[in-house]
């Protein structure tokens, strides 16, 4: 990105000048990280703060990059009141893709004597790759039963346990499911897909915390150095994409119909209170809930996996945490509360201290934030602050986010001579697809460390842990 073309605001935050036009963008980031950032995401915020019933700016998190529609790393807040908009290219195509974090009571030196055959017997276990499909079969009833229960609906069904809800976004279950507005061939794609990790980015990763920046944060998570974690980084898989495909075509023919200008197609939109609009969300919030029943299967069978390799093994549910959504929350603007739907595309809420939606055992040192590495550098455990709700609506990073695409990845590395070099250096990967594996190389990404440093510079969250790799079940 030329970000001579940018205004410095504040530390880690810089705007395009306006041209009158648009409502203001704001992109969080150092120099060096926006830098690495294409100029289409600039263009693609630009877009966004052209859209109606905007409230406040149109904001890029630090690990930003070009995606559909929005960018990734793009958040966005809107007003039914005002004729605000919901938007399916500023939620994703994998609606509700996000990160289960489990604790375990293991350390580093527990599990070093046995990581090769744990390593196998996750990714015997754990379905992963295009086209991977899981023993469970669902009828089209059982699906609109996932639809409308989410994680509650798998631990009735004997995955996971009930202590695990109260620490998953949403407790386990999003409100407002309709499974009516999903279309047939959206279930179709999702009959065998429950319990499967999908391809791309998606992975399950066995961690160790190898450094601790907030004490108080580590003790109220359960956290302490050498420990052992699991990260499980999957969404709604085909029902999602499926949705998402579907319902592009309807929003833009409302927009049409309504008089909505795009300022691009990929940002295909109604008002919230259209029919439309209600018909999207109702189909968001299903996938939302198959989302989170197929992390609560995958946590269930990860647990049985590390079961019978370490029988005295257990695993809680640190937090789960969405990245692809659009909620309808409550934020304070100019000193009064409105209710707000705010666009998180690649980006993860981030609650701050004494929140009520945070469990309360966290509640005195704010949300589970997790920032998701590229494979083989590391991941981050961050805490909400209140400072986010201010400057982005409580939001924060997702992950590493791409440098270059996935095309130029495969020009420049091969997977056979990746998984032996992190092999080399004690971090195992499992995978189907060598392909797969250089698309996901991690100089295909930007430096992990430096978006969890910056994101707490920037005010959107603060870093907790830092959890190093040591096996990768990858798609």
């Amino acid at each position: 990105m030329d970000i001579s073309r940018l205004k410095q605001i504040e530390d880690y935050c810089y705007t395009l000048p306006s041209d009158g036009k648009c409502a203001p963008v704001k992109l969080y980031g150092s120099q060096a990280l926006l830098e690495t950032m294409d100029d289409k995401v600039l263009e693609q915020i630009s877009n966004v703060a052209r859209l109606p019933g905007l409230v406040g700016a149109a904001m890029t998190m630090p690990d930003a990059h070009w995606g559909y529609g929005f960018p990734i790393g793009g958040v966005a807040a809107f007003d039914p009141e005002l004729g605000g908009i919901i938007s399916a290219g500023g939620v994703g195509f994998d609606i509700s893709c996000g990160i289960r974090c489990l604790r375990s009571n293991l350390d580093l030196a527990d599990i070093v004597p046995v990581l090769p055959q744990l390593a196998d017997e996750l990714f015997r276990h754990i379905p992963a790759g295009v086209g991977e499909e899981g023993e469970l079969k669902l009828a089209p009833r059982e699906l609109d039963e996932v639809m409308l229960g989410g994680a509650h609906w798998a631990v009735e069904q004997g995955y996971g346990e009930a202590d695990d809800l109260p620490y998953i976004e949403e407790h386990g279950t999003m409100a407002g499911a309709v499974p009516g507005n999903v279309s047939q061939l959206a279930k179709q794609r999702q009959r065998g897909e429950m319990g499967t990790l999908g391809s791309g980015n998606h992975y399950l990763e066995v961690q160790v915390v190898e450094k601790i920046y907030d004490a108080e944060a580590a003790r109220a998570f359960g956290l302490h150095q050498g420990q052992v974690l699991v990260s499980i980084h999957c969404g709604s898989r085909g029902l999602g994409h499926q949705i998402g495909t579907d319902y592009l075509v309807s929003l833009a023919k409302a927009a049409q119909r309504l008089g909505i200008v795009l300022p691009d197609r990929e940002l295909a939109c109604a008002p919230i209170h259209s029919p439309e609009g209600r018909e999207y969300i109702g189909a968001m919030n299903a996938a939302v809930n198959v989302a989170l029943a197929n992390r609560q299967i995958l946590a269930h069978l990860t647990r049985q996996v590390f079961a019978h390799v370490l029988p005295a093994s257990r695993l809680d549910t640190l937090y789960d945490v969405s990245h692809n959504t659009c909620k309808a929350e409550k934020h304070r603007v100019e000193g009064h509360e409105r209710l707000l739907y705010v666009h998180r595309k690649g980006a993860t809420r981030a609650f701050g201290p004494g929140h009520p939606a945070i469990p309360e055992a966290y509640r005195a040192v704010g949300q589970p934030v997790i920032i998701g590495g590229s494979m083989g550098t590391g991941s981050y455990v961050l805490a909400g602050i209140q400072e986010s709700e201010t400057k982005a609506w409580s939001s924060a990073s997702h992950g590493a986010g791409r440098a270059m695409s996935r095309n130029a990845a495969l020009k420049k590395w091969h997977g056979r001579e990746l998984i032996d070099e992190l092999a080399g250096r004690g971090i195992l990967i499992r995978t189907r697809s060598m392909r797969g594996a250089a698309e996901e190389a991690p100089g295909a990404y930007k430096d992990v460390d430096s978006v969890a440093e910056v994101t707490e510079k920037a005010g959107l969250a603060r870093r907790v842990a830092f959890l190093r790799p040591k096996a990768c079940v990858k798609g």
